[in-house]
């Protein structure tokens, strides 16, 4: 190929008719953002960040979103793997099944895991009796709520990326006599990996902003389960410049986490076009 990778084919003058939605939309999009911005408390901020319920609603949320990513690793990796690299009957409906929290109310998300883990419970029943565990209302079930939300977005990206990896090195590494689960943690993942930290951010993202199940599902016991959407919920009761500061905060974070996720795949889709332009 001739020319550089930023070369784009010219197709004529973008019609008004397009234009004028994609503005209008992007407005939509931007305007609601603005207006938090311009009506934060900027002057009061840092002493508003002070307050203790708030760190511990921060501290709550960082820590419990930081698990609830890690078990999203622990069982949506194979799970994705499985779905990418495999095949079994009933792949379609476990692959709808992955997908479902993503169009599932959160609310709704909430009422399934107090039907499935409460005291009278399908499962909760069963480890109340057992072990004399409980689940919700407790910090667990934060976590529990938010793995629940956020699987999908990191099981979807995971398998997005094995099955843009080249099979061929798995092939190579089995003729060499590598077991499928040694080929799994030596080749497999690293290829994946870029597709994995994607997918770990999304869900990190996703589970500390989740809000419906969480509140459904865990409460809001300030210390416990009460975390920084929560928190927001309470503060727009009674007082609303806190709620927008925390609002800010949480905005802060989803745009630092886009713009790095941004980064890493525009890097990537560079890389690939470098690619093709030296072939």
């Amino acid at each position: 190929m001739n020319g550089t990778v930023r070369d784009r084919p010219a197709l004529g003058r973008t019609p008004v008719a397009l234009v004028v939605p994609s503005a209008i939309g992007l407005l939509l999009l931007l305007v609601p953002l603005a207006a938090l911005l311009v009506r934060a408390p900027w002057s009061t901020f840092l002493d508003r960040v002070r307050d203790p319920a708030i760190l511990d609603a921060l501290r709550l949320s960082l820590l419990t979103s930081t698990v609830a990513t890690l078990l999203c690793l622990v069982l949506g990796v194979p799970l994705a793997w499985l779905l990418a690299r495999t095949t079994f009957r009933g792949m379609g409906l476990v692959r709808a099944l992955v997908s479902v929290p993503l169009v599932l109310p959160p609310v709704v998300g909430g009422v399934a895991l107090l039907m499935a883990f409460g005291r009278r419970g399908v499962v909760g029943q069963w480890l109340d009796e057992a072990f004399g565990v409980t689940i919700p209302f407790t910090t667990a079930a934060v976590v529990l709520a938010q793995t629940f939300v956020a699987m999908p977005f990191l099981v979807m990206s995971v398998e997005g990326a094995l099955r843009t990896a080249d099979p061929r090195y798995d092939e190579v590494a089995a003729t060499l006599g590598a077991r499928r689960l040694v080929t799994f943690w030596r080749v497999t993942l690293p290829l994946a990996g870029p597709g994995i930290a994607a997918g770990a951010a999304l869900a990190w993202a996703r589970a500390l902003g989740e809000f419906g199940a969480t509140i459904t599902f865990a409460g809001s016991v300030p210390g416990v389960t009460r975390t920084m959407p929560l928190q927001i919920y309470n503060a727009m009761q009674t007082d609303t410049d806190t709620a927008i500061m925390l609002s800010v905060i949480l905005l802060a974070i989803s745009v630092a986490v886009l713009v790095a996720l941004h980064s890493s795949w525009t890097g990537r889709a560079w890389a690939r076009r470098d690619g093709l332009d030296a072939a």
